[in-house]
């Protein structure tokens, strides 16, 4: 039979260990909830039970913190892109199909007001809502012709409202592009219209320039077989059939020199017949 102070003993060494288990659980579950980490390219915002949202984020790493008094919230800081599309009318009427790329992060000096007046979701509360607020106001400025051949001077200007839009909510954008415009079905056959109506124009512009040319050939080329027989009929009043024979002569040498080339002709005769029967008389 056990001795009883034995016993006591081994039961009071027993209530020792757990206390003490008790205790290191409760200090490791404390120690646990007093740690937050902030990883890299983000900040946290702590939330106060007493003080309300702390005016500075804290950086990257481990922290410390008041367990239930102090709640870290982590906000990314990095940037992020984001595409908007919006559908507006034209200073001319045309409805076009605007969509537009955004390159955006939050202001981090600003991370505090951003997280008491937006919350973390804070991209998609404003950025939607201002972009096409932005798309509708200078997209209004421009007919549908301009929107196309001063694509460059429109992105400009979208950009710089965006820009200055987004600064109120403490939002810094490092890029806004237009990736996409698309016009109503009516205006694009309309366009397609004008190009085939214009192709049509320059083509019979150009039937009216070949036809001018050639007239102007044919009057060149009359004029000039006037002239030619004009003065023919001079040198043969001046000189009789001496022109006419000399040109006999010529075309025969012409022909015997197209001849001696030819592989059919193996001789060539030396008669009368090779200067045409040319009668010098």
């Amino acid at each position: 039979m056990a001795n009883p102070e034995t016993a006591a003993v081994a039961i009071n060494v027993l209530n020792k260990v757990i206390r003490y288990a008790i205790g290191l659980g409760v200090g490791a579950s404390v120690l646990q909830t007093s740690l937050y980490n902030v990883d890299g390219g983000e900040r946290a915002i702590i939330f106060d039970r007493f003080r309300g949202v702390l005016p500075e984020p804290v950086g990257e790493g481990t922290h410390f913190r008041i367990p239930w008094v102090q709640q870290p919230n982590v906000m990314d800081i990095r940037t992020r892109p984001r595409s908007i599309s919006s559908v507006t009318g034209t200073k001319d009427l045309q409805m076009v199909n605007m969509s537009l790329r955004i390159l955006s992060k939050p202001d981090e000096p600003r991370l505090p007001h951003i997280f008491k007046t937006l919350g973390t979701d804070w991209e998609e509360r404003v950025l939607p809502s201002i972009g096409n607020e932005v798309v509708k106001a200078v997209v209004a400025q421009y007919n549908a012709e301009q929107l196309i051949t001063q694509r460059e001077r429109v992105s400009r200007a979208v950009r710089e409202s965006l820009t200055a839009r987004a600064a109120d909510f403490g939002i810094v954008l490092d890029d806004v592009a237009i990736t996409h415009l698309s016009f109503g079905t009516e205006f694009t056959r309309a366009v397609e219209a004008k190009q085939v109506a214009e192709q049509d124009a320059e083509r019979a512009k150009f039937v009216v320039m070949k036809a001018e040319q050639e007239r102007n050939a044919a009057v060149i080329k009359a004029e000039g077989e006037s002239e030619a027989a004009k003065l023919i009929s001079e040198a043969t009043k001046q000189f009789g059939f001496g022109l006419i024979e000399l040109r006999k002569i010529e075309a025969a040498k012409d022909v015997a020199e197209t001849m001696s080339k030819s592989r059919n002709v193996v001789y060539l005769p030396n008669s009368g017949n090779m200067l045409m029967q040319v009668n010098p008389n």
